[in-house]
């Protein structure tokens, strides 16, 4: 049975030795190969997944001939502990296509959050997200409109930018888990999942409607183009 030395998330033993049972390997999108690994510690007795990824290009051949289980005389000469599979992994909602990094970030933590049952941080992250991207819809600083608390207050911004159909419309009812007081209880901690799931479910519509449908118009125009290029 292979070894696999790394920190042990359960009894926090630092890199402690563990046995690698057996493992499945996963979907890449690069040259590695990855791995779901199933171990055991050999401080505590207890096990976890591990997440690994092929160290070198080198080691292709030995990878693809040989399980996991039967490396030896070390897991880790082949392979890098990239993570472990924990409750953040549990079906968190996915960004939508084409955002911004800063979005795709904010957007990212708070569907984790959604994930491991945090709706007051969960709730916070996709008011960012809803914040920043309605902050690159008003106009120029030096505009007479909106005044300063407008531009400040989300709760105040929204219905600042429907009125004046910078926003579609259809989305302004979504928008009422926003409200104008600005917190929507995350400062007192008195959310629900219920408010953070809303929250998400506005931030998915207004960034699809932002980013995502004018990138998929822009991307069909472009293949449009490049078909009526002369040959």
């Amino acid at each position: 049975m292979a070894e696999l030395v790394a920190n042990c998330p359960r009894c926090k033993a630092r890199r402690i030795t563990f046995d690698l049972v057996s493992h499945v390997q996963i979907p890449s999108d690069d040259w590695r190969s990855w791995y779901e690994a199933f171990c055991v510690c050999r401080s505590c007795g207890r096990s976890t997944t591990f997440v690994l990824s092929q160290r070198s290009s080198a080691h292709e051949n030995v990878l693809r001939l040989t399980p996991l289980a039967e490396l030896s005389p070390s897991a880790n000469e082949y392979l890098d502990v990239r993570s472990h599979v924990a409750l953040k992994d549990m079906a968190a909602a996915s960004p939508p296509n084409h955002l911004p990094e800063d979005l795709e970030a904010a957007f990212r933590e708070a569907a984790t959050c959604v994930a491991v049952q945090c709706p007051n941080a969960a709730a916070t992250m996709f008011r960012l997200c809803i914040d920043l991207a309605t902050r690159r819809l008003l106009p120029a600083e030096d505009a007479p409109e909106p005044n300063n608390r407008i531009r400040r207050n989300l709760g105040l911004r929204l219905p600042w930018l429907f009125d004046r159909r910078l926003l579609p419309e259809e989305l302004r009812e979504l928008s009422t888990c926003i409200q104008q007081d600005g917190n929507d209880g995350a400062h007192a901690g008195t959310l629900r999942m219920e408010d953070a799931k809303d929250l998400r479910d506005f931030a998915i519509a207004l960034l699809e409607r932002l980013y995502t449908e004018p990138a998929k118009l822009q991307i069909a125009k472009e293949r449009r183009a490049k078909r009526r290029q002369p040959k």
